[in-house]
C-alpha cells in the first residue's frame, strides 16, 4: 500500500457522495437517483476493474502516517459537513421543488446513503479514538440519524462479543438480513441499556440518572428533530411535519445500510467457545475482509474489517490486509445488494462460510 501525495487524496472521494446527491436535486427529475446509480453501478464496476489492494504500510512508517493531521482532518471535515448536509437537506424538505414521489424516493434515498453510508462510517471510526474531540464529533455524526447507542453498544459490546451466538450484530449462518435487523436493531438497543445499567452500578450510581448515557442518547436526537421542527414551523407559519417524517424515514434507511454492512462484515463467522461463555481471542480470521481500492476510499477502508477487529483503535489509513482472513468476493456496494436477497446471498456465501469453517475452526463446521 501507498499513501503518496496523490493516493492519500482519494479518501476525499466520500464527498462525491453528497455532490451528487445536490447535483441530482438540483437537476430535477429522474436525476435524483444519480447516487444511487454511482454507489450501486458505478463503484461496483470501479471496484472490478482497478481490483484490490492487498499491500501495507511498512511496518517502520505506521507511526509517521497514523500520526498525520491529513487523515484526521478528513474525518474532522466531515463531521461539520454532515451537519450542514442536514440542514440543506431539511431546508429542501420545506422549500424544495420535490413534485413527483418519485423524486422524493429518490431524494432520500440519496440523503441516507450520505448520512449512513458515509456518515456512520466516519462516527464508528472517531467512536474508538482515544481523543474525547473524536468521540464528540462520533456522537454529534451518530445524533443525525438518531442511533446514538451505536456508540455504546458498538464500542462495549459488539467488540467484545463478535463472533459469538451473544452478539446481536454478528449474523448466524443461514440467517437472513432481514431477521438480523430485527435482532441487530432492537437487541442491540436493549444491550447498550444493560450496559449503561451495568457500568452505573459499578459506580454505585441509580440507572435512573443524569450519568446514564442511555438516557441521553436516546433523547438528544428527539430533541434535534424538534428544534428543526420548530425552526421551521416558525418560518412556515404552520406546523411542519415533514421534518420529523423526514427525518424520521433518513434515520431509519441510513441506519438500516449500517446493519447491511454489519450483516457483511460478520456473517456466519463464530469464535471457537475454549470454556462456557469463554470464547478464543478475536483475530484477523474472526471478520470478512475487503481490500477493493475503490470502495475502501469510499469507506475510509472500513473494508477492511478485520484488522479493525483484531487492533480495534488503528487509524483507518494505517489497517493491514490479511491474506488469511476471510475474503470478501466484492465490495461492500455490491455485497450490501446481494445481501437484500437472501437466496442469492445464501448461494454465494455458504460455500466460503463452509471453507472458512473447515481451513480455520473445524469443531464449528
Amino acid at each position: 500500500m501507498w499513501m503518496g501525495p496523490l493516493r492519500k487524496f482519494g479518501f476525499y472521494s466520500a464527498f462525491t457522495i453528497p455532490a451528487l446527491v445536490i447535483l441530482g436535486y438540483l437537476m430535477g427529475g429522474w436525476w435524483n437517483y444519480l447516487v444511487i446509480l454511482d454507489v450501486f453501478i458505478l463503484l461496483p464496476l470501479l471496484d472490478q476493474w482497478v481490483g484490490i489492494d492487498n499491500g501495507n504500510i511498512p511496518q517502520e512508517r505506521v507511526s509517521t502516517v497514523a500520526a498525520d493531521y491529513f487523515y484526521r482532518f478528513i474525518t474532522y471535515t466531515w463531521t461539520y459537513f454532515q451537519f450542514a448536509f442536514i440542514l440543506w437537506a431539511c431546508y429542501v424538505v420545506v422549500y424544495g421543488t420535490l413534485d413527483q414521489t418519485y423524486e422524493w424516493i429518490g431524494f432520500v434515498l440519496g440523503v441516507s446513503l450520505v448520512t449512513g453510508g458515509i456518515g456512520i462510517t466516519v462516527a464508528h471510526e472517531l467512536g474508538h479514538k482515544k481523543s474525547a474531540l473524536e468521540r464528540f464529533y462520533s456522537k454529534v455524526i451518530l445524533m443525525t440519524v438518531g442511533y446514538m447507542h451505536f456508540y455504546i453498544e458498538h464500542n462495549r459490546g459488539h467488540h467484545v462479543k463478535v463472533a459469538t451466538p451473544e452478539d446481536p450484530a454478528t449474523a448466524l449462518k443461514n440467517e437472513s438480513f432481514y431477521a438480523f435487523w430485527i435482532k441487530s436493531v432492537f437487541k442491540g438497543w436493549f444491550h447498550a441499556w444493560h450496559l449503561e445499567k451495568v457500568r452505573l452500578q459499578k459506580m454505585g450510581k441509580s440507572w435512573f440518572s443524569i450519568h446514564n448515557q442511555m438516557i441521553w442518547y436516546s433523547t438528544i436526537p428527539a430533541l434535534f428533530v424538534a428544534v428543526l421542527t420548530v425552526i421551521f414551523s416558525v418560518l412556515q407559519s404552520r406546523i411542519v411535519w415533514e421534518i420529523p417524517a423526514f427525518m424520521t424515514i433518513q434515520s431509519l434507511l441510513a441506519f438500516s445500510l449500517l446493519e447491511l454492512v454489519n450483516y457483511v462484515e460478520h456473517y456466519g463467522i463464530l469464535r471457537k467457545e475454549v470454556s462456557p461463555g469463554k470464547y478464543e481471542k478475536v483475530t484477523p480470521i474472526h471478520s470478512w475482509n475487503s481490500s477493493h481500492i475503490v470502495s475502501n476510499f469510499f469507506l475510509f477502508q472500513l473494508q477492511r474489517h478485520s484488522d479493525h477487529h483484531a487492533n480495534a483503535i488503528k487509524r483507518y489509513q494505517v489497517l493491514d490486509h490479511y491474506d488469511k482472513s476471510p475474503q470478501l468476493p466484492a465490495g461492500y456496494p455490491t455485497m450490501i445488494l446481494i445481501a437484500l436477497i437472501p437466496p442469492l446471498w445464501f448461494q454465494i456465501m455458504n460455500p466460503r462460510l463452509e471453507k472458512w469453517h473447515g481451513s480455520y475452526s473445524p469443531s464449528l463446521a
